[in-house]
Protein backbone atom coordinates (compact mmCIF):
# COMPACT_ATOMS: atom_id res chain seq x y z
CA UNK A 1 0.00 0.00 0.00
CA UNK A 2 3.40 2.13 -0.53
CA UNK A 3 3.14 5.54 -1.43
CA UNK A 4 1.83 12.26 -2.15
CA UNK A 5 -0.28 14.17 -3.61
CA UNK A 6 0.12 12.51 -5.59
CA UNK A 7 3.61 14.12 -7.67
CA UNK A 8 6.39 12.90 -6.01
CA UNK A 9 10.52 13.72 -6.10
CA UNK A 10 10.50 9.91 -6.82
CA UNK A 11 9.16 10.48 -10.09
CA UNK A 12 12.20 12.53 -11.28
CA UNK A 13 13.55 9.08 -12.65
CA UNK A 14 12.77 9.08 -16.47
CA UNK A 15 11.01 6.17 -17.08
CA UNK A 16 12.24 3.10 -18.13
CA UNK A 17 10.36 2.99 -21.90
CA UNK A 18 8.42 5.19 -23.23
CA UNK A 19 4.30 4.56 -23.17
CA UNK A 20 4.10 6.75 -26.43
CA UNK A 21 6.68 4.50 -28.43
CA UNK A 22 4.81 1.23 -27.48
CA UNK A 23 3.21 -0.43 -30.85
CA UNK A 24 0.19 -1.32 -29.46
CA UNK A 25 -2.90 0.55 -31.52
CA UNK A 26 -7.02 0.56 -30.70
CA UNK A 27 -9.66 0.71 -32.88
CA UNK A 28 -11.60 4.03 -31.96
CA UNK A 29 -15.40 3.86 -32.01
CA UNK A 30 -17.24 6.74 -32.79
CA UNK A 31 -16.92 8.48 -29.34
CA UNK A 32 -13.59 8.32 -28.95
CA UNK A 33 -13.59 9.81 -33.02
CA UNK A 34 -15.59 12.55 -31.86
CA UNK A 35 -13.45 13.59 -28.61
CA UNK A 36 -9.92 13.21 -30.57
CA UNK A 37 -10.83 17.32 -32.42
CA UNK A 38 -11.34 17.96 -28.79
CA UNK A 39 -8.08 16.76 -27.22
CA UNK A 40 -5.81 18.57 -29.74
CA UNK A 41 -7.69 21.84 -29.17
CA UNK A 42 -7.20 21.23 -25.30
CA UNK A 43 -3.31 20.13 -25.55
CA UNK A 44 -2.95 22.89 -27.75
CA UNK A 45 -4.81 25.82 -25.29
CA UNK A 46 -2.81 24.36 -22.28
CA UNK A 47 0.97 25.03 -24.40
CA UNK A 48 -0.12 28.43 -24.90
CA UNK A 49 -1.36 29.38 -21.47
CA UNK A 50 2.18 27.42 -20.09
CA UNK A 51 4.50 30.17 -22.26
CA UNK A 52 2.12 32.67 -20.65
CA UNK A 53 2.24 31.68 -17.18
CA UNK A 54 4.07 34.83 -15.12
CA UNK A 55 2.30 37.31 -16.92
CA UNK A 56 -1.16 35.04 -16.52
CA UNK A 57 -0.55 34.63 -12.58
CA UNK A 58 0.11 38.74 -12.14
CA UNK A 59 -2.99 39.69 -14.05
CA UNK A 60 -5.11 36.45 -11.52
CA UNK A 61 -3.80 38.11 -8.42
CA UNK A 62 -5.42 41.76 -9.45
CA UNK A 63 -8.47 40.47 -10.74
CA UNK A 64 -8.69 38.28 -7.31
CA UNK A 65 -8.20 41.53 -5.46
CA UNK A 66 -10.59 43.13 -7.88
CA UNK A 67 -13.27 40.76 -7.44
CA UNK A 68 -13.32 40.39 -3.09
CA UNK A 69 -12.34 44.08 -2.77
CA UNK A 70 -16.02 44.52 -1.42
CA UNK A 71 -16.02 41.11 0.44
CA UNK A 72 -15.13 41.64 4.65
CA UNK A 73 -11.82 39.77 4.28
CA UNK A 74 -11.29 42.52 1.30
CA UNK A 75 -12.46 45.77 3.68
CA UNK A 76 -10.52 44.39 6.23
CA UNK A 77 -7.02 43.63 4.53
CA UNK A 78 -7.05 46.97 2.25
CA UNK A 79 -7.74 45.23 -1.09
CA UNK A 80 -8.58 48.36 -3.12
CA UNK A 81 -5.42 50.08 -2.27
CA UNK A 82 -3.47 46.68 -3.41
CA UNK A 83 -1.78 47.79 -6.64
CA UNK A 84 0.90 45.16 -6.77
CA UNK A 85 2.22 42.28 -5.47
CA UNK A 86 4.22 43.48 -2.82
CA UNK A 87 1.44 45.64 -1.66
CA UNK A 88 -0.60 42.14 -1.40
CA UNK A 89 1.65 40.55 0.68
CA UNK A 90 1.92 43.47 3.09
CA UNK A 91 -1.84 43.62 3.41
CA UNK A 92 -2.55 39.93 3.59
CA UNK A 93 -1.04 37.47 5.87
CA UNK A 94 0.08 33.99 5.25
CA UNK A 95 -2.58 31.63 7.21
CA UNK A 96 -3.81 28.22 7.61
CA UNK A 97 -7.78 27.26 8.20
CA UNK A 98 -7.08 27.80 11.60
CA UNK A 99 -6.16 31.66 10.84
CA UNK A 100 -8.94 31.80 7.77
CA UNK A 101 -11.34 29.81 10.43
CA UNK A 102 -12.81 33.24 11.94
CA UNK A 103 -13.50 34.34 8.23
CA UNK A 104 -15.16 30.51 7.31
CA UNK A 105 -17.52 30.00 10.79
CA UNK A 106 -19.22 33.15 9.57
CA UNK A 107 -19.91 31.34 5.73
CA UNK A 108 -20.73 28.72 7.67
CA UNK A 109 -23.43 30.01 9.40
CA UNK A 110 -24.81 31.65 6.34
CA UNK A 111 -23.12 34.67 6.02
CA UNK A 112 -22.88 36.44 2.65
CA UNK A 113 -19.75 38.55 0.62
CA UNK A 114 -17.01 37.36 3.59
CA UNK A 115 -14.46 35.51 1.92
CA UNK A 116 -15.60 35.77 -1.66
CA UNK A 117 -18.57 37.84 -3.35
CA UNK A 118 -22.21 35.64 -2.72
CA UNK A 119 -21.86 31.84 -1.37
CA UNK A 120 -19.78 28.97 -1.84
CA UNK A 121 -21.48 26.22 -4.43
CA UNK A 122 -20.27 24.22 -1.85
CA UNK A 123 -18.48 23.65 1.10
CA UNK A 124 -15.48 20.43 0.91
CA UNK A 125 -15.53 18.47 3.98
CA UNK A 126 -12.23 17.32 4.83
CA UNK A 127 -10.42 16.28 8.63
CA UNK A 128 -7.12 18.29 9.93
CA UNK A 129 -4.67 16.76 12.08
CA UNK A 130 -5.23 20.22 14.00
CA UNK A 131 -8.34 21.60 12.94
CA UNK A 132 -10.49 18.88 13.27
CA UNK A 133 -13.13 19.05 10.64
CA UNK A 134 -12.44 21.90 8.17
CA UNK A 135 -14.97 23.41 5.83
CA UNK A 136 -13.36 24.25 2.28
CA UNK A 137 -15.20 27.21 0.49
CA UNK A 138 -16.01 25.79 -3.50
CA UNK A 139 -17.86 28.47 -5.12
CA UNK A 140 -19.22 28.73 -8.57
CA UNK A 141 -16.16 30.72 -9.98
CA UNK A 142 -13.80 27.95 -8.44
CA UNK A 143 -15.44 25.04 -9.80
CA UNK A 144 -14.22 25.30 -13.16
CA UNK A 145 -10.92 25.06 -11.74
CA UNK A 146 -11.01 21.20 -10.26
CA UNK A 147 -13.75 20.18 -13.34
CA UNK A 148 -11.45 21.70 -15.83
CA UNK A 149 -8.33 20.42 -15.06
CA UNK A 150 -9.22 16.96 -14.34
CA UNK A 151 -10.70 17.10 -18.00
CA UNK A 152 -7.93 18.66 -19.69
CA UNK A 153 -4.92 16.71 -18.12
CA UNK A 154 -7.47 13.77 -19.64
CA UNK A 155 -7.75 15.22 -23.09
CA UNK A 156 -4.13 15.98 -23.29
CA UNK A 157 -3.19 12.78 -22.80
CA UNK A 158 -5.23 11.87 -25.61
CA UNK A 159 -3.94 13.90 -27.58
CA UNK A 160 -0.16 12.88 -26.92
CA UNK A 161 -1.03 9.10 -27.12
CA UNK A 162 -3.34 9.93 -30.03
CA UNK A 163 -5.60 7.38 -28.72
CA UNK A 164 -9.03 7.76 -27.40
CA UNK A 165 -10.28 4.58 -27.25
CA UNK A 166 -10.74 4.92 -22.98
CA UNK A 167 -13.88 6.51 -24.18
CA UNK A 168 -15.19 3.34 -25.90
CA UNK A 169 -15.86 1.74 -22.71
CA UNK A 170 -15.95 2.10 -19.20
CA UNK A 171 -14.50 3.99 -16.01
CA UNK A 172 -13.84 3.90 -12.97
CA UNK A 173 -13.42 6.71 -10.33
CA UNK A 174 -12.51 4.92 -6.91
CA UNK A 175 -13.92 8.04 -4.64
CA UNK A 176 -16.09 9.42 -1.67
CA UNK A 177 -19.62 8.95 -1.39
CA UNK A 178 -21.39 11.94 -3.40
CA UNK A 179 -24.27 12.41 -0.68
CA UNK A 180 -24.13 15.79 0.87
CA UNK A 181 -25.28 17.21 4.04
CA UNK A 182 -26.03 20.94 4.43
CA UNK A 183 -24.41 23.13 6.35
CA UNK A 184 -25.28 26.71 6.20
CA UNK A 185 -27.68 26.46 3.94
CA UNK A 186 -24.79 25.17 1.62
CA UNK A 187 -24.48 21.28 0.04
CA UNK A 188 -21.64 19.58 2.11
CA UNK A 189 -19.38 16.78 1.51
CA UNK A 190 -15.98 15.21 0.78
CA UNK A 191 -14.26 17.35 -2.58
CA UNK A 192 -14.40 13.56 -5.03
CA UNK A 193 -18.06 13.41 -4.07
CA UNK A 194 -18.77 16.44 -5.07
CA UNK A 195 -17.05 16.00 -7.97
CA UNK A 196 -19.65 13.03 -9.11
CA UNK A 197 -22.13 16.14 -9.03
CA UNK A 198 -20.48 18.18 -11.33
CA UNK A 199 -19.46 15.08 -13.99
CA UNK A 200 -21.48 15.87 -17.46
CA UNK A 201 -23.85 14.29 -18.49
CA UNK A 202 -21.89 12.90 -21.68
CA UNK A 203 -19.12 11.38 -19.47
CA UNK A 204 -21.56 9.87 -16.92
CA UNK A 205 -22.53 6.70 -19.23
CA UNK A 206 -18.96 5.49 -19.26
CA UNK A 207 -18.69 6.21 -15.22
CA UNK A 208 -18.41 3.26 -12.99
CA UNK A 209 -19.31 2.56 -10.19
CA UNK A 210 -23.29 3.56 -9.80
CA UNK A 211 -24.34 6.53 -7.26
CA UNK A 212 -25.94 4.00 -5.22
CA UNK A 213 -22.68 1.98 -4.53
CA UNK A 214 -20.21 5.34 -4.46
CA UNK A 215 -22.75 6.60 -1.69
CA UNK A 216 -21.86 3.34 0.47
CA UNK A 217 -19.91 4.68 3.51
CA UNK A 218 -18.02 1.10 4.49
CA UNK A 219 -15.00 0.39 2.53
CA UNK A 220 -14.89 -3.38 2.56
CA UNK A 221 -18.72 -3.12 1.53
CA UNK A 222 -18.47 -0.67 -0.97
CA UNK A 223 -15.20 -2.78 -2.66
CA UNK A 224 -17.47 -5.57 -2.79
CA UNK A 225 -19.88 -4.10 -4.87
CA UNK A 226 -17.56 -2.04 -6.75
CA UNK A 227 -16.05 -5.62 -8.07
CA UNK A 228 -19.32 -7.03 -8.62
CA UNK A 229 -20.44 -3.81 -10.57
CA UNK A 230 -17.42 -4.03 -12.89
CA UNK A 231 -16.47 -7.21 -13.16
CA UNK A 232 -18.08 -7.98 -16.32
CA UNK A 233 -17.52 -4.48 -18.12
CA UNK A 234 -15.18 -3.33 -20.65
CA UNK A 235 -12.89 -1.22 -18.38
CA UNK A 236 -10.32 0.91 -19.76
CA UNK A 237 -9.98 3.75 -17.61
CA UNK A 238 -9.21 3.35 -13.54
CA UNK A 239 -8.75 6.45 -11.74
CA UNK A 240 -8.24 7.00 -7.67
CA UNK A 241 -5.37 7.14 -4.93
CA UNK A 242 -3.04 3.64 -5.51
CA UNK A 243 -3.21 2.10 -2.28
CA UNK A 244 -6.80 1.03 -2.86
CA UNK A 245 -6.61 0.72 -6.43
CA UNK A 246 -4.60 -1.97 -5.50
CA UNK A 247 -7.13 -2.94 -3.36
CA UNK A 248 -10.01 -3.21 -6.11
CA UNK A 249 -7.54 -5.31 -8.10
CA UNK A 250 -6.32 -7.62 -5.26
CA UNK A 251 -9.79 -8.42 -4.91
CA UNK A 252 -10.75 -8.82 -8.28
CA UNK A 253 -8.31 -11.18 -8.91
CA UNK A 254 -9.54 -12.97 -5.59
CA UNK A 255 -12.85 -13.15 -7.18
CA UNK A 256 -11.95 -14.67 -10.60
CA UNK A 257 -8.71 -16.89 -10.18
CA UNK A 258 -7.30 -15.00 -12.80
CA UNK A 259 -3.18 -14.14 -12.65
CA UNK A 260 -3.49 -10.59 -13.68
CA UNK A 261 -6.10 -7.24 -14.19
CA UNK A 262 -5.00 -7.32 -17.67
CA UNK A 263 -7.21 -10.86 -18.20
CA UNK A 264 -9.90 -9.29 -16.94
CA UNK A 265 -10.04 -5.91 -18.52
CA UNK A 266 -7.78 -6.55 -21.93
CA UNK A 267 -8.59 -2.89 -22.72
CA UNK A 268 -7.10 -1.33 -19.56
CA UNK A 269 -5.08 1.31 -20.71
CA UNK A 270 -5.32 4.16 -18.70
CA UNK A 271 -4.41 4.60 -15.05
CA UNK A 272 -5.24 8.39 -13.62
CA UNK A 273 -4.25 8.56 -10.24
CA UNK A 274 -3.04 11.55 -7.55
CA UNK A 275 -3.47 12.02 -3.05
CA UNK A 276 0.14 9.83 -3.28
CA UNK A 277 3.73 9.41 -4.27
CA UNK A 278 3.11 6.29 -6.73
CA UNK A 279 7.07 4.89 -7.58
CA UNK A 280 6.58 2.78 -4.23
CA UNK A 281 3.36 1.08 -5.22
CA UNK A 282 4.34 0.85 -9.08
CA UNK A 283 6.09 -2.62 -8.98
CA UNK A 284 3.15 -3.97 -6.77
CA UNK A 285 0.28 -2.22 -9.62
CA UNK A 286 2.09 -3.59 -12.28
CA UNK A 287 2.60 -6.55 -11.14
CA UNK A 288 -1.54 -7.28 -10.22
CA UNK A 289 -1.86 -5.69 -13.86
CA UNK A 290 0.95 -7.53 -15.73
CA UNK A 291 2.44 -4.96 -17.68
CA UNK A 292 3.12 -1.13 -17.41
CA UNK A 293 0.41 0.75 -18.80
CA UNK A 294 0.72 4.58 -19.39
CA UNK A 295 -0.84 6.71 -16.38
CA UNK A 296 -1.30 10.62 -16.06
CA UNK A 297 -0.57 12.05 -12.37
CA UNK A 298 -3.05 14.36 -10.95
CA UNK A 299 -2.13 16.78 -8.07
CA UNK A 300 -5.80 17.72 -6.68
CA UNK A 301 -6.53 19.33 -3.91
CA UNK A 302 -9.79 20.73 -2.15
CA UNK A 303 -8.56 23.95 -1.91
CA UNK A 304 -7.72 23.83 -5.65
CA UNK A 305 -6.46 21.76 -8.44
CA UNK A 306 -2.82 22.61 -8.41
CA UNK A 307 -1.19 20.78 -11.46
CA UNK A 308 -1.19 17.69 -14.09
CA UNK A 309 0.90 15.43 -16.00
CA UNK A 310 1.55 16.88 -19.67
CA UNK A 311 3.82 14.34 -20.85
CA UNK A 312 4.40 11.10 -20.43
CA UNK A 313 8.56 10.93 -20.74
CA UNK A 314 9.40 14.15 -18.65
CA UNK A 315 9.49 14.98 -15.34
CA UNK A 316 7.23 17.16 -13.00
CA UNK A 317 3.27 18.70 -13.24
CA UNK A 318 2.57 21.33 -15.18
CA UNK A 319 1.21 24.06 -12.40
CA UNK A 320 -2.33 25.51 -13.04
CA UNK A 321 -1.13 29.09 -14.10
CA UNK A 322 -4.19 30.30 -15.39
CA UNK A 323 -7.24 28.24 -13.03
CA UNK A 324 -8.21 30.87 -11.02
CA UNK A 325 -5.66 30.61 -8.62
CA UNK A 326 -2.53 32.82 -7.75
CA UNK A 327 0.33 31.10 -6.28
CA UNK A 328 2.91 32.01 -3.91
CA UNK A 329 5.75 30.11 -2.45
CA UNK A 330 7.59 30.15 0.84
CA UNK A 331 11.18 28.39 1.47
CA UNK A 332 10.33 25.73 3.37
CA UNK A 333 13.09 27.00 6.04
CA UNK A 334 11.39 29.87 6.62
CA UNK A 335 7.72 28.72 6.96
CA UNK A 336 7.75 28.75 11.04
CA UNK A 337 8.79 32.27 10.80
CA UNK A 338 6.62 35.17 11.57
CA UNK A 339 7.15 37.10 8.18
CA UNK A 340 8.77 34.30 6.11
CA UNK A 341 10.10 35.50 2.30
CA UNK A 342 7.39 35.19 -0.23
CA UNK A 343 7.81 34.73 -3.29
CA UNK A 344 5.77 34.52 -6.60
CA UNK A 345 6.16 32.34 -9.48
CA UNK A 346 9.09 34.21 -11.67
CA UNK A 347 11.27 34.39 -8.18
CA UNK A 348 11.27 30.72 -7.69
CA UNK A 349 14.76 28.45 -8.21
CA UNK A 350 15.06 25.33 -9.64
CA UNK A 351 15.43 22.29 -7.33
CA UNK A 352 14.57 24.44 -3.89
CA UNK A 353 11.89 22.79 -1.56
CA UNK A 354 9.11 25.29 -1.29
CA UNK A 355 5.85 25.99 1.06
CA UNK A 356 2.82 25.78 -1.64
CA UNK A 357 0.39 29.19 -0.51
CA UNK A 358 -2.38 30.07 -2.60
CA UNK A 359 -4.74 32.65 -3.68
CA UNK A 360 -7.95 31.75 -5.24
CA UNK A 361 -11.91 32.78 -6.38
CA UNK A 362 -12.91 30.76 -3.90
CA UNK A 363 -11.78 32.67 -1.22
CA UNK A 364 -8.55 31.45 0.22
CA UNK A 365 -6.21 34.29 0.70
CA UNK A 366 -2.30 33.42 1.79
CA UNK A 367 -3.61 29.97 2.27
CA UNK A 368 -0.74 27.47 3.07
CA UNK A 369 -2.86 24.42 2.06
CA UNK A 370 0.33 21.95 3.79
CA UNK A 371 2.64 20.96 1.14
CA UNK A 372 6.10 21.70 -0.03
CA UNK A 373 7.04 21.71 -3.77
CA UNK A 374 10.15 21.70 -6.12
CA UNK A 375 10.58 23.21 -9.34
CA UNK A 376 11.93 21.00 -12.12
CA UNK A 377 11.28 23.04 -15.23
CA UNK A 378 10.95 26.98 -15.77
CA UNK A 379 9.45 26.46 -19.49
CA UNK A 380 7.43 25.32 -18.79
CA UNK A 381 6.77 25.77 -15.05
CA UNK A 382 6.60 21.99 -13.66
CA UNK A 383 6.62 21.20 -10.05
CA UNK A 384 7.09 17.94 -8.22
CA UNK A 385 5.60 17.34 -4.62
CA UNK A 386 8.80 16.83 -2.26
CA UNK A 387 6.21 16.82 1.09
CA UNK A 388 4.12 17.73 3.87
CA UNK A 389 4.94 20.60 5.52
CA UNK A 390 3.41 19.48 8.74
CA UNK A 391 4.45 16.04 7.97
CA UNK A 392 8.15 15.77 9.51
CA UNK A 393 10.17 14.81 12.06
CA UNK A 394 12.62 17.46 14.14
CA UNK A 395 13.09 16.28 17.63
CA UNK A 396 16.41 16.84 17.39
CA UNK A 397 16.76 19.99 14.83
CA UNK A 398 17.02 17.31 11.84
CA UNK A 399 14.13 18.12 10.23
CA UNK A 400 13.67 15.38 8.12
CA UNK A 401 10.36 15.43 5.32
CA UNK A 402 8.87 13.39 3.44
CA UNK A 403 10.98 13.09 -0.05
CA UNK A 404 14.07 12.83 2.28
CA UNK A 405 12.61 9.14 4.11
CA UNK A 406 11.49 7.94 0.50
CA UNK A 407 13.90 8.20 -1.14
CA UNK A 408 16.37 6.61 1.26
CA UNK A 409 14.07 3.84 1.44
CA UNK A 410 13.60 3.11 -2.20
CA UNK A 411 17.01 3.81 -2.95
CA UNK A 412 17.70 0.76 -0.79
CA UNK A 413 14.85 -1.44 -1.85
CA UNK A 414 15.09 -0.69 -5.82
CA UNK A 415 19.10 -1.83 -5.30
CA UNK A 416 18.20 -4.75 -3.41
CA UNK A 417 15.06 -5.71 -5.19
CA UNK A 418 12.69 -5.63 -2.08
CA UNK A 419 8.98 -4.43 -2.41
CA UNK A 420 7.51 -2.27 0.59
CA UNK A 421 3.50 -2.09 0.87
CA UNK A 422 3.96 0.58 3.32
CA UNK A 423 5.78 2.17 6.03
CA UNK A 424 5.87 5.09 8.73
CA UNK A 425 8.48 6.91 10.82
CA UNK A 426 8.39 7.99 14.22
CA UNK A 427 10.98 9.32 16.60
CA UNK A 428 11.66 7.43 19.74
CA UNK A 429 13.29 10.13 22.25
CA UNK A 430 13.31 7.39 25.15
CA UNK A 431 13.87 4.09 24.47
CA UNK A 432 12.69 1.60 27.21
CA UNK A 433 16.30 0.51 27.46
CA UNK A 434 17.85 3.56 28.16
CA UNK A 435 19.94 4.01 25.11
CA UNK A 436 20.53 6.79 22.94
CA UNK A 437 17.06 8.24 20.79
CA UNK A 438 16.54 6.90 17.35
CA UNK A 439 14.18 7.16 14.74
CA UNK A 440 12.24 4.28 14.39
CA UNK A 441 10.66 3.07 11.38
CA UNK A 442 7.68 0.55 10.63
CA UNK A 443 7.62 -1.23 8.15
CA UNK A 444 5.33 -3.98 5.83
CA UNK A 445 7.08 -5.50 3.34
CA UNK A 446 5.78 -8.01 0.59
CA UNK A 447 9.35 -9.88 0.72
CA UNK A 448 11.00 -8.68 3.48
CA UNK A 449 15.04 -8.47 3.62
CA UNK A 450 17.15 -11.53 4.64
CA UNK A 451 19.06 -9.75 6.47
CA UNK A 452 17.34 -6.85 8.47
CA UNK A 453 20.27 -5.44 10.10
CA UNK A 454 22.26 -4.88 7.21
CA UNK A 455 19.14 -3.30 5.14
CA UNK A 456 18.77 -0.83 8.22
CA UNK A 457 21.93 -0.22 8.09
CA UNK A 458 21.91 0.66 4.34
CA UNK A 459 18.76 2.99 4.85
CA UNK A 460 20.78 4.96 7.45
CA UNK A 461 23.43 5.45 5.23
CA UNK A 462 20.58 6.82 2.47
CA UNK A 463 19.53 9.02 5.11
CA UNK A 464 22.79 10.62 6.33
CA UNK A 465 22.89 11.62 2.36
CA UNK A 466 19.58 12.96 2.07
CA UNK A 467 19.90 15.19 5.18
CA UNK A 468 22.92 17.19 6.64
CA UNK A 469 21.31 17.64 9.58
CA UNK A 470 20.73 14.36 9.91
CA UNK A 471 24.54 13.58 9.04
CA UNK A 472 25.45 15.60 12.08
CA UNK A 473 23.30 13.98 14.93
CA UNK A 474 24.80 11.05 13.69
CA UNK A 475 28.08 11.54 13.70
CA UNK A 476 27.68 13.90 17.11
CA UNK A 477 26.29 10.42 18.36
CA UNK A 478 23.22 12.55 19.46
CA UNK A 479 20.98 9.80 17.53
CA UNK A 480 22.19 6.47 17.33
CA UNK A 481 21.16 4.40 13.30
CA UNK A 482 17.79 4.12 12.54
CA UNK A 483 16.02 0.93 13.43
CA UNK A 484 13.39 -0.94 11.25
CA UNK A 485 10.53 -2.27 13.07
CA UNK A 486 9.19 -5.60 10.26
CA UNK A 487 4.79 -5.19 10.67
CA UNK A 488 2.70 -8.10 9.83
CA UNK A 489 1.33 -8.55 6.42
CA UNK A 490 -1.80 -6.37 6.07
CA UNK A 491 -0.74 -4.27 9.02
CA UNK A 492 -1.49 -0.58 7.80
CA UNK A 493 -4.92 -2.15 6.41
CA UNK A 494 -5.26 -3.22 9.88
CA UNK A 495 -4.38 0.00 11.74
CA UNK A 496 -6.72 1.83 9.10
CA UNK A 497 -9.77 -0.25 9.62
CA UNK A 498 -9.15 0.19 13.28
CA UNK A 499 -9.15 3.48 13.20
CA UNK A 500 -11.82 3.84 11.01
CA UNK A 501 -9.88 5.23 8.03
CA UNK A 502 -10.37 2.32 5.23
CA UNK A 503 -10.73 3.59 2.30
CA UNK A 504 -11.65 6.77 0.78
CA UNK A 505 -9.06 9.52 0.39
CA UNK A 506 -7.52 8.45 3.67
CA UNK A 507 -3.75 8.13 3.91
CA UNK A 508 -0.94 6.92 6.16
CA UNK A 509 1.22 9.69 7.02
CA UNK A 510 4.88 8.88 6.23
CA UNK A 511 6.15 10.87 9.61
CA UNK A 512 5.25 12.14 12.46
CA UNK A 513 6.63 14.02 14.56
CA UNK A 514 5.44 12.23 17.71
CA UNK A 515 4.37 9.03 18.79
CA UNK A 516 1.15 8.79 18.30
CA UNK A 517 0.50 6.34 14.88
CA UNK A 518 3.91 4.74 16.30
CA UNK A 519 2.64 3.48 19.60
CA UNK A 520 -0.89 2.31 17.74
CA UNK A 521 1.89 0.51 15.34
CA UNK A 522 3.84 -1.52 17.99
CA UNK A 523 0.82 -4.53 18.22
CA UNK A 524 1.12 -5.18 14.57
CA UNK A 525 5.37 -5.66 14.77
CA UNK A 526 6.19 -9.18 13.38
Amino acid sequence: MLNKSSSSILSLKKPKNSYLSQSTKHNMGIKSKLIMPAAKWTANHINKWAERAVEDQDKIMMKLVSKAKNTKFGKDHGFENIKSYEDYKNQVPIRDYEGLRPYVDEVVNGKSDILWPGKPKYFAKTSGTTSGVKYIPLTADSMPNHMNSAKSAMLNYIAESKDASVFDGKMIFLSGSPELSQKGGINTGRLSGIVNHEIPRWLKANQLPSYETNCIEEWEEKLEKIVDETLMNDMRLISGIPPWVQMYYERLLERTGKSTIKEIFPNFNLFMYGGVNFEPYRAQLESLIGERIPSVELYPASEGFIAFQVNQNEQGLLLNTKSGIFFEFIPVDEVHKEKPIRLKLDQVELGKDYALIINNNAGLWGYSIGDSVRFVSFAPYKLVVSGRIKHYISAFGEHVIGKEVEEAILNVANKQNISIVEFTVAPQVNPADGSTPYHEWFVEFVDAPKDMAAFSKSVDLEMVKQNIYYEDLIKGKILQPLKINKLKTDAFRSFMRDQGKLGGQNKVPRLSNDRKIADKLNKYID
